[in-house]
């Protein structure tokens, strides 16, 4: 099984009370809560592509981090994770570590950035049932003001046609807080946007 997630940021104890407002009473909980979450989902053969920021903590604390993390990790690296360049640092935990990467998940093409791409490669592409063929993941921008321009955008370019049908455009933020910091798939990834959109156009109905 392959999952996703971004945003961790271990050790970044300021998220509990601004930004994120995560709540946490101390980083020591935020980082054991987070831990938890991932290990009661992900088996220790399973992959999981975390999309930056996973750390703001120096390289042996995150290396500390990682040997109570189960799973095959991969790594696309945010501008937080300034812990790759500590020399104490055990690269060997992590199958590669990109700063862009386009991979395959179930017959799905997956562009893989912390910033969201906005013309990522394949946008327009659909298989011969008319279902989108590429998928943009990114992280970078949490649950914030650029999150909403995000969905804007989305919102707006599948009103184009290209040709005979709506440009599909499939960007997923994979933030932490929106799945209770546990990595999920990319398909449990397309739900929780799928849900999240219908909310918003909920309250957008209901004002």
């Amino acid at each position: 099984m392959r999952y996703y997630i971004s945003d961790l940021h271990f050790f970044h104890g300021a998220l509990n009370t601004h930004m994120d407002c995560r709540g946490f009473a101390s980083v020591e909980e935020m980082n054991q809560y987070m831990i938890g979450q991932w290990n009661r989902k992900v088996r220790h053969n399973d992959e999981v592509v975390i999309l930056g920021d996973f750390s703001i903590g120096k390289g042996e604390e995150t290396n500390a981090i990682l040997r109570k993390l189960k799973g095959r990790l991969y790594l696309i690296r945010g501008n937080h994770d300034h812990f790759v360049k500590d020399r104490m640092f055990d690269a060997s935990r992590f199958v590669w570590i990109k700063d862009y990467a386009e991979i395959s998940d179930n017959r799905k093409k997956i562009v893989l950035s912390h910033y969201p791409v906005f013309c990522y490669n394949g946008q327009n592409r659909r298989d011969e049932m008319g279902n989108p063929k590429t998928y943009m993941l990114y992280g970078h921008v949490h649950d914030s003001l650029d999150e909403q321009l995000v969905q804007h955008f989305q919102e707006v370019t599948r009103r184009f046609l290209r040709g005979d049908a709506p440009i599909p455009c499939n960007m997923l933020n994979c933030f932490c807080m929106y799945s209770d910091y546990t990595p999920l798939t990319l398909n449990e990834w397309v739900d929780v946007h799928q849900k999240r959109a219908a909310v918003r156009k909920t309250l957008e109905n209901g004002l």
